[in-house]
């Protein structure tokens, strides 16, 4: 059979391993060549000479991280041994070394006295592992024989010269001349493993070979590295070691790589399903393998079976049948040009030797032939005897029928006595067929490859859909990638666009448009610009109205369309990136709207025209959980928040005030409470309204704020004014304040919407409470378009120190629990806490994008740090509840490093310098929000540090414009009040 491999017809390199690497950057099957060149990579190879590694894929191997190879003073050539038993090594090869490890001889299948010779303290020999590394001066002189009479023969040089070919034995040719106690004469008789038996001018021809290599690498050393830990396994032609290199009897369950299997419970423990597509009850037995198949129930694979490529058309051949001790396998074929499937079936305890007792289907010969009534003369020629019946010589694979396609039941009626008057052997006998030493030049390895492409493909579909359905946090950008290299992206996107228009959530429809976009980033190859960015254009709006309205179907339908118009060249790829995340966040709108459940209202007394109502607020400061409150995190993974509500130099920093005016209008000024720069704006009638969700437009928060507290009806047919006279018998104005920079890192923005929806509601003559007013924020930031979560306005609205919570379901509802402190610690931290001005604007444009488009491909560091963050507020709030200090500064540091990973770049490098230099005063330290820039804040192990780190900081250069600020527990939190009409400092709008 020379180097054919019985259990894979792309040889022993390409059999694939129930091995499964989440890690990785592109999802494929693992072949074993994949894990021999991963160990030689970054296990073997670290630290090694500049050389060349030479290593065999006829084994399994195991090797640790670090295996501990010194390369000190190496020269000549180093080979890599693995531990192995002494029965093991009777038939394998071993090497025999002194005590520094330089080989002395090497034995293949030795005497039990030279296995003896080897055995190291451990009790175990080091075999023949395969694996050899050449110094470059080594290499050298190998390779320089290659134009020397006899051995040019080993080359395609020589043969084409007409010599005589040779071959040679990497280990008992060219090593064994090398390990120090072989003689030149030894040398030279010996005969390598790999030749066998044959004429004895081989052995003559062989001799002058052997001493060519004798005289170019006697002088150099050989050595041998010993990695006691690691494992070696020969893949032989027995189907039960096979199987059980592929399977872990002691394991819990089935092994489940790059398959997806309806009815996993089917599977017994021990058993092992790699690149399969297995619908309805596939039963599989113990220490079973199935590869390569998509098979469709009913279907029961008893214990110790192996079944490969195998597909639907097969399946009904298993009905009704159970398999046991059994390998079956599918071929693809090339007969004569003519591409073809055959099968073979075979017993797990056949033996592929020629000689000794042959069995066929785990029986004798004579017992095969009994039950079957085949006869010697239909497997081998006439003139072959009885003691030669062997199974790879058998003719006893059918390739070609004369009037129908072959299947499996044209070999698995051989396992039962016939009761169908024959008719099975006939159809045997009336098909060509081959013997397993003839089958082999006929398969058709090129289609084998493509097809297992294909299966892999096919259950990759059905992958991406459960995922996406069963809102598995398991990352498909693997997938994604494979999909796009192997240039077959069409069926993901059709299969994404399934999911999205069928889905009855939006969270999931979300993620299968996110996953759309992935896709089409990886298409662009990282050219045609940024991701991140606007996704407004109007060939678009058509299909986000239908989202808008609600119709998911006819919306997906319509992306798909347009998409299909920006898949020439990576700059529209990338664009239509953005607007398939542009129609995610609708839908990630739409859910965050189920908050509306739970904002309510309560009728009281309408203030007097004029009477002013004003709202204050302190900021927010978070100490755990931030992002997990960010939708769709909040509802998908649930969220998790502490903050604290502050107040900064003394004061309550965020406001809002309203009152009725007789005109029917809205009177909006943004800005500083007293007027010099405060921005006004009059809107007249409802067209003036209608950037209300733009958010950069003038007034656009104050204008959502109308809508929302739903005074104003935008699509009403009514005009403005008559709404307003209508309901309130005049218009109304709103200013609204904030006395911290922009982009502070403090939840101004949040907050700012919470106080101007509480103090209109109050003009309005309606009463909101402070749980009410959390989910009226989250709605008013979704009609406003800038998304966001709820961790501002819990912080800043509800006072003290508390957590927030959001559970993994929709509709969207945040539940808010005081934490109670010692006495004496709300001062205590009051004395502690500081917040520092960075000077630099906090720059949190794309990092939402960038979040959430991580989050949607649920990258596995983000998903752990997503839960890492919730798990650590409940930590934090048990360090508040401890009043313990240098546990609430553990908290801040790794919350610190939890935002980074969250949103790499958010440190820019000034703050990273600020930070360094503030380390040894501080517990712990972080950045406010989503970081970028803002607050710096400080949890000091001294009281009352704020002079004391002025002058620490002022010593440091080019820090810019920061400044320390005092800050202080709000026990208070949104307050609201009436005043009289000659409170009023408002200037009157023109």
């Amino acid at each position: 059979m020379g180097r054919d491999f019985p259990f894979d017809d792309c040889g022993r390199a390409f059999t694939c391993l129930p091995v499964e690497n989440p890690e990785a950057p592109v999802e494929a099957l693992v072949c074993n060549l994949d894990c021999l060149l991963d160990i030689m990579t970054y296990r073997l190879g670290p630290g090694s000479p500049p050389g060349v590694w030479v290593c065999s894929t006829d084994m399994l191997l195991s090797v640790p991280a670090n295996p501990g190879i010194s390369w000190d003073s190496f020269r000549g050539a180093r080979v890599i041994a693995l531990p192995g038993s002494p029965a093991y090594a009777q038939n394998h090869g071993v090497y025999l070394t002194d005590p520094q490890g330089l080989v002395l001889d090497i034995y293949y299948q030795g005497t039990e006295a030279e296995i003896q010779r080897c055995v190291r303290p451990d009790g175990r020999v080091p075999l023949v592992s395969g694996v050899v590394f050449f110094s470059v001066e080594t290499a050298e002189r190998l390779l320089a024989t290659h134009v020397s009479p006899p051995l040019d023969a080993c080359t395609y040089l020589g043969l084409d010269s007409g010599a005589r070919p040779v071959q040679l034995s990497l280990f008992f040719d060219i090593l064994h001349c090398m390990a120090e106690n072989v003689t030149r004469e030894d040398f030279l008789v010996g005969r390598p493993p790999e030749l066998g038996q044959g004429d004895a001018d081989v052995a003559g021809y062989l001799q002058s070979a052997r001493a060519q290599l004798w005289r170019e690498l006697r002088d150099q050393p050989l050595t041998m590295a010993y990695v006691s830990s690691g494992s070696y396994s020969y893949m032989t032609s027995s189907a039960s070691e096979f199987l059980l290199s592929l399977t872990l009897p002691g394991a819990p369950g089935a092994q489940i790589v790059h398959s997806q299997v309806e009815e996993q419970q089917l599977l017994a423990a021990g058993s092992s399903v790699v690149s399969c597509l297995l619908e309805g009850p596939v039963q599989l037995g113990p220490g079973s393998v199935l590869q390569h198949c998509h098979l469709q129930g009913p279907i029961h694979i008893g214990a110790g079976c192996l079944v490969t490529g195998l597909d639907t058309a097969h399946s009904k051949a298993l009905h009704g049948r159970e398999l046991r001790d059994l390998v079956l396998q599918g071929h693809h074929t090339r007969l004569h040009g003519s591409p073809g499937h055959a099968f073979t079936l075979v017993g797990r305890l056949d033996s592929w030797e020629r000689q000794g007792a042959g069995t066929y289907l785990n029986v004798p010969w004579s017992e095969f032939f009994k039950r079957t009534g085949v006869r010697a003369w239909d497997l081998w020629d006439p003139e072959t005897l009885p003691a030669e019946y062997c199974l790879p010589s058998a003719r006893l694979f059918p390739v070609l029928h004369p009037s129908r396609e072959l299947g499996p039941q044209d070999l698995l009626w051989m396992l039962d006595h016939q009761e169908d008057g024959g008719e099975a052997l006939r159809a045997w006998r009336a098909s060509w067929r081959l013997s397993w030493e003839q089958l082999q030049p006929c398969l058709d390895r090129a289609a084998t490859l493509a097809s297992r492409r294909d299966l892999f493909f096919r259950q990759a579909l059905h992958k991406a859909r459960h995922v996406l359905e069963a809102r598995q946090d398991l990352s498909l950008r693997p997938l994604i990638w494979a999909a796009v290299r192997e240039g077959c992206p069409g069926p993901l996107l059709a299969t994404l666009d399934q999911v999205a228009a069928g889905a009855g959530d939006p969270g999931v429809a979300a993620r299968a448009l996110a996953c759309v976009a992935d896709v089409l980033g990886c298409m662009a190859e990282g050219r045609g610009g940024l991701r991140s960015g606007p996704a407004a254009n109007p060939e678009w709006m058509r299909p986000f109205s239908y989202l808008e309205c609600g119709d998911l179907a006819a919306g997906v339908e319509a992306l798909a369309q347009e998409r299909d118009k920006w898949l020439s060249r990576p700059a529209l790829l990338v664009r239509a990136a953005r607007h398939y995340e542009g129609a995610g966040q609708i839908l990630i709108r739409q859910a965050v709207m189920s908050a509306q459940h739970f904002v309510s209202t309560e009728q009281v007394e309408l203030p007097g025209p004029g009477q002013w109502v004003v709202a204050e607020c302190p900021a927010r400061v978070d100490f755990s959980g931030g992002w997990s409150d960010t939708p769709p995190l909040a509802y998908e993974l649930g969220g998790a928040v502490l903050g604290l509500a502050v107040r900064v130099d003394g004061r309550r920093p965020i406001g809002a005030r309203a009152r009725r005016i007789p005109e029917p209008e809205l009177w909006l000024a943004v800005g500083p409470r007293q007027d010099e720069m405060t921005v006004k704006i009059v809107c007249r009638c409802l067209a003036d309204l209608r950037d209300y969700c733009q958010p950069h437009a003038p007034g656009a928060l104050l204008k959502a704020a109308f809508i929302c507290a739903g005074i104003v009806h935008v699509h009403s047919e009514l005009q403005l004014s008559e709404q307003l006279l209508r309901t309130f018998g005049g218009g109304f104005e709103l200013h609204t304040w904030s006395e911290l920079p922009h982009g502070s890192g403090l939840g101004t923005s949040s907050i700012l919407a919470g106080t101007a929806l509480a103090a209109l509601q109050r003009a309005a003559g309606r009463v909101v409470g402070t749980e009410a007013l959390i989910h009226a924020v989250l709605h008013l930031e979704q009609v406003l378009t800038t998304g966001g979560g709820w961790q501002d306005q819990v912080g800043g609205l509800m006072p003290g120190i508390k957590v927030g919570r959001s559970r993994a379901q929709l509709p969207l509802k945040v539940e808010v629990e005081e934490v109670t402190v010692p006495e004496g610690f709300v001062q205590k931290l009051n004395d502690h806490l500081l917040l520092v001005y960075t000077g630099k604007t906090r720059l949190a444009r794309n990092l939402l994008q960038d979040v959430l488009r991580s989050w949607y491909a649920r990258l596995p560091a983000v998903v752990q740090n997503a839960h890492s963050l919730v798990r650590q507020t409940e930590e934090c709030a048990e360090g508040f509840r401890q009043g313990s200090l240098p546990l609430l500064g553990q908290c801040l540091t790794s919350y610190w490093e939890q935002k980074k990973l969250m949103a790499p770049g958010c440190e820019p490098l000034t703050v990273r310098r600020m930070m360094d230099v503030l380390a040894p005063h501080v517990h712990g330290q972080s950045l406010a929000g989503a970081g970028g820039g803002g607050f710096l804040y400080l949890l000091t192990k001294e009281p009352q540090q704020k002079e004391a780190l002025e002058a620490v900081l002022a010593k440091t250069e080019g820090l810019g414009n920061y400044s320390i600020h005092l800050v202080e527990v709000d026990t208070q939190g949104l307050s609201l009040k009436l005043l009289g009409t000659e409170a009023s400092t408002c200037c009157p709008f023109p």
